[in-house]
């Protein structure tokens, strides 16, 4: 029991930091990487929850095929940190200040209703016995999330295409530039 917690507590303090850390990244590269190890983290919390299969999802789908298509278009496109910065709105500090307070305050409200629950059996919810395996999550995927999985797959796809789009006019002004 003493080892199940420890692992928690580390993948979710890593599940945080590294999403933290993938935010704050002015490096986009390094921003996948680091969303990387959050993913992997997320995925040893699902395996602490018996759900397998979304656990080894997680890792197959998000870390291995989704996010090295990040990088291929990052790498692609050939991004730097700096041609962010100098695009990027400029948001007030009274801005920033007021959205790091919501979020903080939204933060604190979960962690007293997790930490310091009313009733302690609100938390202790009971899983059915195929919690995460293959056919809860198909008939939900294939069923009530047909519409939204088909959308993120085009989404997707018109990416893909953004980005190739993207590329060839960034070669060809280069080229202009050349001549």
């Amino acid at each position: 029991m003493l080892l199940e917690l420890v692992i928690f507590y580390v993948a979710a303090v890593f599940a945080i930091g590294a999403a933290l850390l993938m935010i704050l990244q002015r490096n986009p590269v390094a921003s996948v990487l680091y969303l990387i190890v959050s993913l992997l983290a997320q995925a040893t919390l699902y395996i602490q929850l018996s759900a397998m299969f979304v656990g080894a999802i997680l890792v197959i789908v998000y870390a291995g095929a989704i996010l090295v298509l990040f990088l291929f278009v990052i790498m692609l496109l050939n991004l730097r940190g700096e041609q962010f910065e100098e695009k990027r709105p400029r948001l007030g500090r009274a801005t920033k200040m007021v959205i790091s307070l919501a979020l903080l305050v939204e933060l604190l409200m979960i962690v007293k209703q997790t930490a310091f629950p009313e009733r302690m059996d609100r938390l202790m919810v009971e899983a059915t016995p195929d919690f995460g395996s293959v056919k809860p999550v198909a008939e939900l995927l294939y069923t009530q999330y047909l519409y939204p999985f088909e959308l993120t797959s085009i989404l997707l796809l018109v990416a893909i295409v953004g980005a190739v789009i993207m590329a060839k006019r960034g070669r060809t002004d280069h080229d202009e530039e050349d001549k």
